[in-house]
């Protein structure tokens, strides 16, 4: 989409801005140490087997197509004049969910208990996740809810792609560190330590972005559709739907790759140290630099083609790092590519999903942002429990051993085959989806300037609510 399609400008402070990234830097180191470290942890460092580490993640998906919808809704039919509708969740949710953090990594039963072991981590999952999807369904919700424009939006996104994205790098590489290289089934305590620290600060975080984030309160007058109609409505957004084929297909290799990584390390290069660290590094370093490059090239290519060149390009190079791979210095090439391809996946999903509420709009006249995070949850929470699955199955048929301080020559394979290859296949077919997705081009930079227009009678009709309320 050209910039020279945008009829009219929109400003957000940078203070929210800030804000919004803040909060997604928050939130995404808590979730992003929580389910990429807790498989590794659990099975190689508690010992609790493949097999019913897979099975708690399987049962774990069945929780979130309840909670996440759920939650959706009822935050679209919250509404407080002084608070806002998202803001509440945000501001007393935040020292929930970092005592919730924080349990994740302290057993409540022995490590020799293999079935409370079994039980603690499926209860845990369920509880932190309920937190992390009542937050994160506003972080997903706001880039649509504070801006119109895509020039705006993607200023949005772009703070949060680049705060979430040193938090990214932090969540991911502070982990690695302090759980692999030693070969020791024994928990580092300084890695417990950490948790305990990162649970409170990111707590903070996310409990002082909560004063500077922006929303527009005249969503409130709008009256909600019921929780049924809401999922009908939903499913009926055909871009939704390509959409979400794509997204479930790209997550199950993104979730897989970021699970994988602690394998990798470990058991196929054989790391220790500072140099456990190296690859990760690589990848974010990488995604973090290309982030402000991607932003100013979707305003020339657009969303849609700029994401399918993200993707297919991901899958390409995902393919050559099973070649490359097998030793740090010929794997550093497929790292420094792959982190570019994620660079704008990472920045270009949320802006494509705030066109898809757009759209939602122009057919039911609501702003939906939480029910569409709900759904899209639904959606997302499975590829995340069917990758970890997916995963360890491979890896164990392959003949992987959590307890062997060493792996075979096949179990080494295994790990490759299902880091690479099977991800290239998911995100590979991903792109020749988005291939269909209808939201692009001159029809639809008309649609959005429509729609500008109406939100802007919508915040008049706001404006006259309040001065009858004497509030102004």
């Amino acid at each position: 989409m050209s910039s020279k399609n945008e009829t009219f400008e929109e400003y957000i402070p940078r203070k929210a801005k800030l804000a919004y990234g803040a909060l997604n830097a928050g939130n995404g180191v808590l979730s992003g140490i929580a389910f990429s470290s807790i498989t590794f942890y659990y099975n190689v460092k508690l010992g609790l087997s493949a097999a019913l580490i897979g099975i708690a993640w399987l049962i774990f998906a069945i929780w979130n197509t309840i909670n996440d919808p759920l939650f959706g809704y009822i935050q679209d039919r919250t509404k407080s004049q002084k608070y806002g509708r998202r803001i509440p969740y945000v501001r007393f949710g935040a020292p929930i969910i970092g005592i919730l953090f924080i349990i994740c990594w302290f057993p409540f039963v022995d490590r020799n208990d293999e079935f409370g072991l079994f039980l603690n981590l499926l209860i845990v999952l369920m509880l932190f996740d309920t937190l992390f999807t009542i937050i994160g369904l506003i972080g997903f919700a706001l880039p649509a809810e504070m801006a119109i424009t895509q020039k705006a939006r993607t200023e949005v996104v772009t703070y949060g792609v680049v705060l979430g994205g040193l938090a990214l790098i932090f969540s991911f590489i502070m982990p690695v560190f302090l759980l692999t290289g030693d070969k020791s089934t024994n928990v580092n305590p300084v890695f417990l330590i950490a948790m305990i620290f990162i649970g409170i600060i990111c707590a903070f975080i996310i409990f002082l972005s909560s004063f500077f984030l922006k929303e527009n309160l005249y969503t409130q007058l709008e009256e909600p559709l019921g929780f049924i109609d809401t999922i009908k409505e939903t499913l009926k957004n055909r871009p939704f739907i390509k959409y979400e084929i794509s997204n479930f297909s790209f997550l199950l290799a993104q979730t897989i790759l970021t699970t994988g990584i602690f394998y990798y390390v470990s058991y196929v290069l054989n790391l220790s140290g500072f140099l456990t660290i190296v690859p990760l590094f690589l990848v974010l370093l990488m995604a973090f630099i290309f982030t402000p490059i991607f932003a100013k090239l979707s305003g020339k290519y657009g969303l849609k083609k700029l994401y399918i060149f993200g993707l297919a390009f991901t899958g390409v190079i995902s393919i050559s790092f099973f070649f490359l791979g097998w030793s740090l210095l010929t794997a550093i090439v497929p790292l420094l590519l792959l982190g570019i391809g994620f660079s704008a996946l990472l920045l270009l999903k949320p802006a494509i999903m705030a066109d898809v509420i757009d759209f939602d709009e122009t057919r039911t006249g609501k702003r939906r942002e939480t029910s569409y995070g709900g759904m899209n949850a639904v959606i997302e929470k499975p590829a995340v429990s069917i990758a970890n699955w997916m995963f360890l199955f491979v890896i164990v048929y392959f003949g992987f051993q959590a307890k062997a301080q060493t792996q075979s020559i096949n179990a080494q394979i295994g790990i490759m085959v299902a880091l690479t290859l099977i991800p290239a296949i998911f995100v590979l077919f991903s792109a020749v989806i988005m291939i269909f997705f209808p939201l692009d081009g001159p029809e639809w930079d008309k649609q959005k300037s429509e729609l500008k227009k109406i939100h802007d009678e919508k915040e008049k009709e706001y404006i006259k609510h309040l001065k009858k309320q004497g509030k102004i």
